[in-house]
Formats: structure tokens, C-alpha cells, sequence
């Protein structure tokens, strides 16, 4: 393993349950904190300390505060409650099987920060209790890879996979590395962008343990801004990661108001490349309930990501994507064809949905 992380003084424990537990849970501490009032809406607010002093150092009105505080577009009914049809693709509770080879699966369905744009943000649940991997829940995502030796890859998600605590999450993998049929182990996580604390010298030293486990063990990084990266934090957790070895891709969502400019994407993906990480998906908005506010037209995010050609190259730029509602899967942003997901032919065209 690379001497830098051998060195490194971040704590080798789980010093990060500290800052779970002391983070933002009530609409009048924030309010307090920032001297605003914002509105009391109906979804839950998880707010960490250190990304709460970021966001005021940035202001509230920034792209990094309109990204998780509340908003009054939250209490609008307009959208979907589940707008990629994850229910739809769900055989057995917590795992999402949509496409041949991979299958999702949630070991938990807490996050860093409750992000107030997530496609998840229905179903989301609220708990001052960290999670853990539950046997029964793990067995029966073992069971049902059994059952289906045609995948082959297995993606963490949720909530976010690495809130689990360190001597759980080992667990986890544990019980997938054993499956011989899984080549592919994917981790998508906010946490170092969001909640950088977490990245503590047991999960690095886990990492780097189960990477010789898995032909392929893969993180993915959401974030939507570069003001996500200015932060020294963020920077070290990155680094760290980085640092193991593991292939490192990222991905972002295109929302109104926060990155739906060429200079926001210039500056997002320049970062990206310039951390030696690879930006792989840049995702339309998909029509959440309670995040309508997010949400701008196909054809603009189109001439958007298009005019972002001639300022970047191409082995810097994400793959474009839109989520088809319904839970069939994802396909280019970019295509007016008819395409052909699991035997249903689909157009890929503006939602039929009252965007005001």
C-alpha cells in the first residue's frame, strides 16, 4: 500500500460517529446556525457540522447550499414518488435487479446529508441510529445471487453504503466476495464529498484489503459542483481513496440553479480530471416529488452538455444519460430514437409532467 496512506493522521477508528451523531436534525437549529428561516417541509433534515460550516462560508444561496437545505418548492405534490421505477424492478427487499448482469443492493438507507434533489428522498427513512448490516438482509441478497449466476456485479447503493459501519460493511463484503460468480463490486458514496470524516484509515485499510477479493472494485463520487471540492477535507479524502489504487469514477446530476451553466460544468468536470478521477455519468433530473424545482427541459441540458465539446476533451466529459420513468433503465440523453429496453419500445422525449 502507498506509504502516504501508511502515514496518514487520520484517526484509526470510528471517531466519524461523533460527527454523524452531533449533525443538524431539526429545521430551528439550522435556522439558528444560519440565521435564516427556512421552511418546515415534509422530508427529513440531516445536516453535518462541517458541511454546514462550508455552506455558510459559501452562503446559503449557493450552489452548495441550494443542493441540501430546505426549499419551499419541496412542499409542491407535482412528481414521482419512485420516478425510476425502482419498486417495479424490486424481486427481493433491498436489491434492485433491472439489468441482466448487475443487481443493486442497499445495505442501508442512510446518507451523509439528506441531499433535497435525491430521487430517493420518498423513501428515505430518519434514524439517530447507525446502521449495520443485518444477517437476515445480506443472506437474502446471497440467496438470491444464487438463484441468478447471470450477474456478475453487484452495486452498493441506497442511502449510502458507507455509513455502515467499518466492522459491518466487512461483513458485507465478506459475504459477496465468497460468491465466486461476482467479478465486479461497485460503491457509489457521497460521503467524501459530503461527509469527508468518514474516510478513516480502517476503511481505507478495507478498501485495499477487498480489492485483491474482486477482479473489479470500483468507487463511484457523487458530486455536482466545484465548490463540493474547495475544501481541504475533501481534497485529503479524495487523496486517500485515490491512494488505494481502486478505480475512482464520479457522477453528477444536472440541476437548475446549482450547475445549468457552461462555466458551472467547465469548472465540475476540470476538477474531476485534474484529481486523476474519471466523470462517468452526468444524469438529467428525474421528476422527484418535492425536487420539481431542480428540474430544467431535456433540450436545454442537451445544447448545455453539447456546447461543453469544444472547451473539453472527450475522455473528460460524462456520459450524458437519462433515467426512461418506469423503471426501464437508462439510456443517452442525446437520442430521439426509439429504443428497444427488455422488449418495450421506448422514445426518449420531454416528460409529460406540469413543470410550471
Amino acid at each position: 500500500m502507498d506509504q502516504e496512506i501508511r502515514l496518514s493522521t487520520r484517526p484509526v477508528s470510528e471517531a466519524w460517529i461523533d460527527s454523524y451523531r452531533s449533525a443538524f436534525r431539526q429545521i430551528n437549529e439550522i435556522n439558528s446556525y444560519f440565521n435564516c428561516t427556512f421552511p418546515q417541509t415534509p422530508y427529513r433534515l440531516f445536516l453535518p457540522r462541517s458541511l454546514a460550516a462550508r455552506i455558510k462560508k459559501f452562503g446559503v444561496d449557493s450552489p452548495l447550499g441550494k443542493q441540501f437545505l430546505p426549499h419551499l418548492g419541496e412542499l409542491d405534490s407535482a412528481g414521482l414518488s419512485d420516478p425510476i421505477g425502482d419498486q417495479s424492478n424490486s424481486p427481493v427487499s433491498g436489491i434492485v435487479h433491472r439489468y441482466e448482469n448487475r443487481i443493486l443492493f442497499f445495505p442501508t438507507s442512510l446518507c451523509p446529508v439528506n441531499c433535497r434533489y435525491c430521487f430517493r428522498k420518498n423513501e428515505l427513512v430518519s434514524s439517530d441510529e447507525l446502521p449495520f448490516v443485518r444477517p437476515t438482509h445480506i443472506q437474502a441478497a446471497v440467496d438470491y445471487l444464487r438463484e441468478h449466476p447471470e450477474v456478475n456485479e453487484v452495486i452498493l447503493s441506497g442511502g449510502d453504503p458507507l455509513m455502515v459501519k467499518t466492522s459491518e460493511l466487512k461483513k458485507n463484503f465478506e459475504a459477496l466476495a465468497e460468491l465466486s460468480q461476482i467479478k465486479t463490486l461497485r460503491i457509489h458514496t457521497r460521503v467524501p464529498t459530503s461527509f469527508p470524516e468518514r474516510v478513516d484509515q480502517d476503511l481505507i485499510d478495507l478498501l485495499v484489503l477487498f480489492k485483491e477479493r474482486f477482479k473489479h472494485l470500483i468507487l463511484v463520487l457523487h458530486l455536482n459542483h466545484a465548490e463540493e471540492l474547495d475544501d481541504a477535507e475533501v481534497l485529503t479524502a479524495i487523496r486517500l481513496l485515490k491512494g488505494t489504487g481502486l478505480r475512482i469514477l464520479t457522477q453528477s446530476v444536472l440541476l437548475k440553479g446549482i450547475n445549468d451553466t457552461q462555466q458551472a460544468l467547465l469548472d465540475l468536470f476540470s476538477q474531476i480530471a485534474d484529481l486523476g478521477l474519471q466523470a462517468y455519468y452526468l444524469h438529467h433530473p428525474d421528476q422527484v416529488k418535492g425536487a420539481l424545482h431542480y428540474y430544467l427541459p431535456l433540450e436545454v441540458g442537451r445544447n448545455l452538455v453539447a456546447s461543453l465539446r469544444t472547451k473539453l476533451s472527450g475522455w473528460a466529459l460524462p456520459q450524458y444519460i437519462y433515467d426512461i420513468p418506469g423503471g426501464h433503465g437508462k439510456v443517452s440523453a442525446f437520442s430521439n430514437e426509439m429504443v428497444d429496453l427488455q422488449g418495450i419500445k421506448h422514445q426518449v422525449k420531454e416528460p409529460l409532467i406540469n413543470l410550471h
